[in-house]
């Protein structure tokens, strides 16, 4: 799913099971464990486990995966990333710090977000064009398609900042890719979003970035969304 949706500089690697038993912990990992439930412990492992797969692929020797500040995972130097999980399903995305200054992904589950989520994340402008995307394709639960979003823009902008970005301050602008003819309803949805963002942009390579480009995918029972940030063009 997430390959699907990031360039070919990025390498990702996803889990749709449990691979915690494939996954075994550095100390100072299990450390961070002591009082967690086997929940947390295997969600850890896995989403873990992934990350190293993406670190033999690009060439890097497997190593630690810390949280630092607010929980952003701290990556080998050379390297950027992203990842997440949900119930049955952990990913992890890698690319070299020279082919992109930043990377996040979310994924989640396809179902409705629980009553009045909605109303503390979405901008009035955003509620309204969820309304319109509702009214075209209702099966869709835009509401947590909009957080899935969000959440991978927050994923990307903190590496490059350090510092927090609210729901409010990116106004997501989500488009839907054309069914191709010949489409089942079984085929994977998918499309586009742009983030504004509302407050001053994180400075990349000298120059101030005032959105983040994204896509996203509606995969079964997952939805999922990454945001790539581009150097910034030379010369």
């Amino acid at each position: 799913m997430m390959e699907e949706l990031l360039p070919e500089s990025v390498v990702a690697v996803e889990s749709h099971g449990d691979e915690a038993e494939a996954a075994p912990l550095y100390p100072e990992e299990q450390a961070l464990l002591t009082r967690a439930v086997a929940k947390r412990r295997r969600e850890f492992a896995t989403v873990r486990f992934c990350a190293r797969r993406a670190m033999e692929k690009l060439g890097v020797p497997p190593a630690p995966v810390l949280p630092g500040e607010r929980g952003a995972p701290q990556w080998p130097a050379g390297l950027v990333g992203s990842m997440t999980h949900c119930d049955g399903y952990s990913a992890a995305a890698l690319a070299r710090a020279t082919d992109l200054a930043s990377l996040g992904i979310d994924a989640e589950p396809h179902k409705g977000l629980p009553a009045g989520v909605l109303e503390a994340i979405a901008l009035p402008a955003e509620s309204d064009r969820l309304a319109r995307l509702r009214a075209r394709t209702p099966a869709v639960h835009w509401d947590r398609l909009l957080f899935s979003a969000k959440e991978s823009v927050y994923k990307a902008w903190f590496p490059l900042t350090g510092e927090w970005l609210d729901f409010s301050e990116a106004d997501i602008d989500i488009s839907v890719t054309p069914t191709a003819p010949g489409a089942t309803p079984t085929d994977p949805l998918t499309g586009r979003f742009r983030a504004q963002l509302l407050v001053p942009g994180p400075v990349v390579d000298g120059h101030s970035v005032g959105s983040f480009d994204g896509r996203w995918t509606l995969t079964g029972d997952l939805v999922g969304t990454a945001v790539t940030v581009p150097h910034a063009p030379t010369g």
